[in-house]
């Protein structure tokens, strides 16, 4: 398994380069209070999946659109998810692989998602 390494290129668009990835770019948002702590980060979305951390809990929530399901991974779960989400992000960051990487989670995301 090939872990991916990101380099820093650009320290205020945080630019970083990857294996095999030519370059991916994130872009922070001013912070309209000083001190305030990020409750979630959007982590992976297509038309498949959305993908979302939340660092306060150390936990990832998976959801599946297609089939309207959604699961939340805490703990050991998490960490060994996030391992293996840079893994496969490192192996082909293209949305076709991450998608076939999160199709394998589908027996675990089996609960129906409700909006509030």
């Amino acid at each position: 398994m090939k872990i991916a390494a990101f380099i820093p290129i650009n320290i205020k668009e945080q630019e970083f380069r990857c294996a095999g990835v030519i370059s991916v770019t994130f872009v922070t948002q001013p912070k309209a209070v000083t001190g305030v702590i990020r409750l979630m980060n959007i982590v992976y979305n297509s038309e498949n999946y959305y993908v979302v951390e939340y660092p306060v809990e150390h936990g990832y929530e998976v959801v599946d659109k297609q089939a309207a399901r959604g699961t939340y991974f805490a703990g050991d779960v998490a960490v060994r998810f996030r391992e293996s989400m840079m893994g496969t992000l490192g192996e082909d960051p293209s949305s076709e692989h991450v998608d076939e990487f999160l199709s394998d989670f589908g027996v675990l995301i089996n609960f129906p998602l409700t909006v509030h």
